[in-house]
């Protein structure tokens, strides 16, 4: 069943939407795609990773546009504060391959790639309803439309979620994630850090915290500029120092130097603390997933079906993932029933996978940290292994495979 002739909306604008809007296209839906924020989304710089097959895959699939830069590396290096010291103790390296791209420039290439898509900015959806003859209406301060599947792709917040499974809410973990981008005058008397970023992404680790750093494209300046510049990105878990502090907008950038400078080796707390932000943000860390991520005429993705700790950087992967499965159970099933009973089989299932892997690599890394200055190369690898108990994450080159006689 190709989709001709449904119609689909779709709840949210982002990296989960467009790339739902596309999959819709493909399989031949007419699609409409509601985005509450009236903002430029291409302007927002955070970094994000996603494994080299999946890029290959949407490049593939013409879902990305192989122009898109990325920065491609193949290691990740282990680092802690030596306990005698300030200055860096590299405890391991692995192999792992991931794709760092900058959000602003992955949610331009999908949105581009979605071509003439319905795409509403600055109109948020107030509601979504069951219509008596099956399908779903979408509500807006616009008015009312009837669509024959209705996609929620609106994060956190979910308006379609709240349809779905009722009263279900996040789960606080206890901890928080400050993210940010730096420009590269950070790395000005620091070449070793910056060489290392060129061919590896960098986990420093601390008790009860750990930070991740990567290098990643800068966006053009203007419209038909040229990128090329690196900018770096990080991700730091851990306790803010009181229940209130670090959450609020003016507590960041300061919390987030202190932290670095705390714990941090002095080559990596330098970057941080005097480095030149130009994002900046934290949030506290939770995870979701919902009892079934479709019930026929609606479907969620990316946020709004499951929301999985950061740790697993799996956020924008399970979204661009959701929306080939999407393409392909439309076009592969005979009804739309029968499509979104398909994906709700093979996405909760996912969802509920990386929830619990999540979980596990906060327990490991934030709330119950070894010994770290103790560990070398096998110890990492040992450890990592018991960590994912079998699991599988790119994050971490296979170690979670086991190999049984």
């Amino acid at each position: 069943m190709a989709a001709t002739a449904l119609r689909m909306g779709v709840v949210g604008g982002s990296i989960a939407g467009c790339a739902m809007a596309i999959a819709g296209v493909r399989a031949g839906a007419d699609v409409t795609v509601y985005e509450r924020s009236n903002g430029e989304l291409q302007d927002r710089g955070l970094g994000i990773v996603i494994p080299p097959a999946l890029h290959q895959e949407l490049v593939a699939a013409r879902y990305l546009d192989a122009s898109m830069e990325t920065a491609p590396v193949g290691t990740r290096v282990w680092v802690t504060r030596k306990p005698d010291g300030r200055t860096a103790h590299e405890f391991g390296r692995q192999p792992s391959a991931v794709v760092p791209c900058n959000w602003g420039m992955l949610w331009r290439s999908l949105r581009s790639r979605a071509g003439d898509v319905r795409y509403h900015r600055g109109l948020p959806v107030t509601s979504v309803e069951r219509e008596p003859s099956g399908g779903a209406l979408i509500r807006t301060a616009a008015g009312v439309e009837s669509y024959d599947i209705v996609v929620g792709a609106d994060g956190h917040q979910s308006v379609t979620r709240e349809l779905l499974a009722p009263g279900l809410r996040p789960t606080p973990a206890g901890y928080m994630v400050w993210r940010g981008t730096v420009s590269p005058s950070a790395f000005a008397g620091r070449p070793e850090q910056l060489e290392l970023l060129r061919c590896a992404w960098v986990t420093v680790a601390f008790p009860r915290g750990h930070g991740v750093f990567y290098l990643i494209p800068s966006a053009p300046k203007r419209a038909g500029g040229a990128g090329g510049e690196r900018l770096l990105a990080y991700a730091i878990y851990g306790y803010p120092p009181a229940p209130a502090a670090g959450r609020r907008q003016e507590d960041v950038a300061t919390y987030v130097r202190t932290l670095a400078d705390e714990h941090f080796p002095v080559e990596w707390a330098d970057v941080v603390a005097r480095g030149e932000h130009l994002s900046l943000m934290c949030h506290p860390v939770a995870d979701v997933q919902v009892p079934r991520a479709a019930d026929p005429p609606f479907l969620l993705a990316g946020d709004a079906a499951a929301i999985t700790r950061p740790h697993t950087a799996s956020g924008a992967v399970k979204a661009l993932q959701d929306a080939l499965c999407l393409e392909r159970v439309l076009r592969d099933s005979t009804s739309t029933d029968e499509a979104l009973r398909r994906y709700a089989d093979e996405r909760t299932a996912a969802g509920a996978h990386l929830v619990e892997l999540g979980r596990r690599l906060g327990r490991a890394q934030v709330e119950r940290t070894p010994e770290w200055h103790t560990m070398g190369p096998a110890d990492v690898d040992t450890w990592s292994r018991a960590v994912l108990d079998g699991a599988t994450s790119y994050l971490f080159g296979g170690l979670g495979v086991e190999v049984r006689e």
